[in-house]
């Protein structure tokens, strides 16, 4: 199953990428890599999860905030490839957590990101990952996600 069908199957559209919001751009090709800027979880032009994960936002909130931020950033991916079916495989996510102090389970909200991806891609979803604690992120949002996917 193409990853297009397969987001079809699940009822998943791949949103329009945000415009940066500051002096970056959203992705980039080099060779056959794409590598996607940070992707907060927003919709709409609104932050939809902020705050610090073991405090104000819980695991499961940060992990399908993370899911979010995943989505978003395969539509950069995509646009700047030419079609989510373009995309073999992904390669790397970097996942930043907001982290309360003392908050140490910065690989279970990665999870999130990293399950979505293994969903749509099966074996070419399994990546190596980043799972980063974080003072703040941008817009107080609660997850960040980058990655890196190898494409045709």
């Amino acid at each position: 199953m193409t990853p297009s069908e397969k987001l079809a199957q699940l009822g998943i559209t791949l949103p329009t990428p945000t415009p940066p919001v500051a002096s970056y751009v959203p992705g980039i090709r080099v060779g056959n890599l794409v590598l996607v800027s940070g992707q907060i979880p927003i919709k709409d032009g609104v932050v939809t999860l902020e705050g610090k994960v073991g405090a104000t936002v819980t695991i499961e909130q940060a992990q399908a905030a993370a899911k979010q931020c995943a989505l978003a950033g395969l539509a950069v991916a995509a646009a700047t490839a030419g079609g989510v079916d373009r995309i073999k495989r992904i390669i790397r996510l970097g996942v930043f957590v907001n982290s309360a102090d003392g908050f140490t389970a910065q690989p279970k909200v990665a999870n999130g990101a990293s399950d979505f991806m293994i969903e749509i891609f099966g074996e070419a979803g399994k990546h190596v990952r980043a799972a980063v604690g974080a003072n703040e992120l941008p817009l107080n949002a609660a997850v960040e996600v980058e990655m890196m996917v190898e494409v045709e």
